[in-house]
């Protein structure tokens, strides 16, 4: 099982350490907006991305909101319905008038009265239409994505542009699929507009398809992602958050013990340990961590077999120096959590998605965190924006949804309290022992 693979300390990964805070695109006091197409709005990519911030991060003040809109593109069609015929033959000033009315409407509506200090943009899937690259709509695309730059910036919020992940159509050779081959196009001008606006850019295209092509080169008929060949489910959005969180920075130790049984003692990275005790057959100590392990989504498990998400993302290490030869059980709290043999110890093993009180509090925090985003969901789109028919319209409709507003944003207040205290770390008691044949 993956948490029980050996782990060697690297000089890089302890370096990346005090830098962490610091690279890392989400800062504390942000205040994230997660715009794009359906795919965002299934809210599961969004809500991973989210729950690593939190539980990484417990001390910082943040707040996390989702306005994806399935079949929306970068010029917001959804949102301000332009001319697309018109959009796609138009150039020069009539293209910009057209593209600054689309983008500042829909943004105008949906994003800025958020007050976002950070907002990731993953448009391209719709943009490129399902077919071979077409340059005229690549240029309304790529006018349109400088244009949510321009916007969001100079209402001081940064911005990261997210790549699309490839489409996941079942033939042996992904990439030579014309869509996917757009796709690519789309993204890699993409780069260059993050470049031009001095925004962030993650390409997420890229490591979604070494993925799939490693996969398919094993067994031609294999599907990562689960869902459907465009909207990914759990695992295949455990892959996107996988590629986009190392995009924006993040990194993978989240705490790290080192217990020396000989002298009792321990060094730490990120936790405290105390009470370090030798017992018969082993040894026991309580820990503090300073974070909580990334929380994997049951329902994408898979997703740990295709890619390193926790080696990379979610290092909850335990390294124990000086038992003897033999298979140890350790438990947290009295609760089993995994086996594991003297040696796997002494180099250090990773127990992230392990069994135990801290896995269990993450997922828990992940689950908290998807009913505050649905919640959202349900305010902003079925009562926020709830349009009337014209002969129901009137000052009495208008009063009910400022009052269903209150009452919902109170709700969401109070989801979000109650993440605020579930998402800090508890002490618990370590016991690692011999086993008992």
């Amino acid at each position: 099982m993956s948490f029980l693979r050996p782990l060697v300390w690297a000089a890089t990964c302890l370096a990346a350490l005090g830098s962490f805070a610091a690279d890392f695109a989400i800062r504390d006091g942000d205040r994230v907006v997660f715009l794009g197409d359906s795919i965002t709005e299934q809210r599961l990519y969004t809500t991973y991305i989210e729950a690593y911030a939190l539980t990484r991060h417990p001390e910082w003040k943040l707040t996390f909101r989702n306005v994806g809109w399935g079949g929306d593109t970068s010029w917001l069609r959804q949102r301000a319905h332009p001319d697309e015929g018109r959009l796609f033959a138009a150039d020069g000033a009539e293209l910009q008038a057209m593209v600054e009315k689309s983008v500042g409407t829909g943004l105008g509506r949906d994003v800025l009265p958020l007050q976002p200090t950070l907002v990731t943009v993953k448009f391209g899937m719709n943009d490129h239409s399902y077919q071979a690259f077409r340059p005229d709509i690549f240029r309304a695309y790529s006018r349109s994505q400088s244009e949510i730059a321009k916007v969001l910036q100079a209402a001081g919020a940064r911005v990261a542009f997210l790549t699309p992940q490839p489409i996941e159509d079942r033939r042996p050779d992904p990439d030579k699929d014309p869509k996917n081959q757009s796709l690519r196009q789309f993204s890699d001008g993409l780069k260059g507009i993050a470049a031009a606006s001095n925004s962030s850019f993650v390409d997420q295209f890229g490591p979604y398809m070494d993925l799939m092509l490693a996969e398919r080169a094993k067994n031609p008929q294999a599907f990562i992602g689960g869902g459907d060949a465009v909207h990914p489910g759990p695992a295949g959005q455990t892959l996107m958050a996988w590629a986009v969180l190392k995009g924006l920075g993040a990194t993978p130790v989240v705490s790290k013990a080192t217990v020396q049984v000989a002298s009792k003692s321990a060094t730490t990275e990120f936790c405290k340990v105390d009470d370090v005790t030798i017992i018969d057959g082993g040894v026991a100590f309580d820990r503090l961590d300073e974070a909580l392990p990334m929380p994997i989504d049951s329902r994408a498990e898979a997703a740990l077999k295709v890619a390193p998400v926790l080696e990379e993302l979610s290092q909850y290490l335990l390294q124990v120096v000086g038992l003897p030869d033999g298979t140890y059980d350790i438990t947290i709290d009295g609760e089993a959590v995994t086996k594991a043999q003297a040696s796997e110890l002494a180099k250090g093993i990773n127990l992230s998605n392990a069994n135990g009180p801290a896995t269990q509090q993450a997922r828990e925090v992940l689950s908290m965190v998807f009913q505050k985003n649905n919640r959202f969901f349900e305010r902003w789109r079925n009562v926020q924006l709830y349009s009337a028919p014209g002969w129901a319209a009137g000052p009495e409709i208008e009063a009910r949804r400022e009052t269903e507003l209150k009452r919902m944003d109170a709700e969401i207040a109070a989801d979000e309290a109650r993440i605020e205290v579930v998402r800090k770390p508890r002490k618990h008691r370590f016991v690692v022992k011999l086993s008992v044949p």
